[in-house]
């Protein structure tokens, strides 16, 4: 069960919620929450220099004791081997989960893509 939180999170399936974009403070705050894993789905210096790296935000997720992956992809298209991909680690991920981009969109996207994927099988 997801605590009470500051976050600005959507739930987007049971146990799956998605955030705009999360630095390494929030990480903590993640953990509070609940959630044991989190997918960051930014690349890095998408949009300047001013945004968080993934490297501070896994340091910060290995120290709240969250799992923690990095899969950047393009906020506009995910080739079918990134979505075969993703679809292939989210078994792998405890949940709660927590799935992060700029807005979210990306990421609940990507997760719908691999959650058709996973139900043509």
């Amino acid at each position: 069960m997801i605590g009470p939180t500051a976050l600005p999170l959507r739930e987007i399936a049971p146990g799956v919620h998605v955030a705009p974009q999360l630095d390494a403070v929030a990480m903590a705050e993640v953990a509070r929450a609940g959630f044991r894993a989190v997918v960051n789905n930014r690349p890095d210096f998408e949009h300047g220099p001013d945004q968080p790296t993934n490297a501070s935000v896994a340091s910060a997720a290995a120290a709240a004791g969250l799992a923690y992956r990095f899969f950047p992809v393009d906020g506009r298209w995910q080739t079918p081997q990134q979505v075969e991909d993703f679809a292939r680690m989210l078994p792998e991920l405890p949940r709660p989960l927590l799935l992060f981009c700029r807005s979210g969109a990306r990421s609940a996207r990507l997760f719908a893509a691999a959650q058709a994927l996973i139900g043509r099988r």
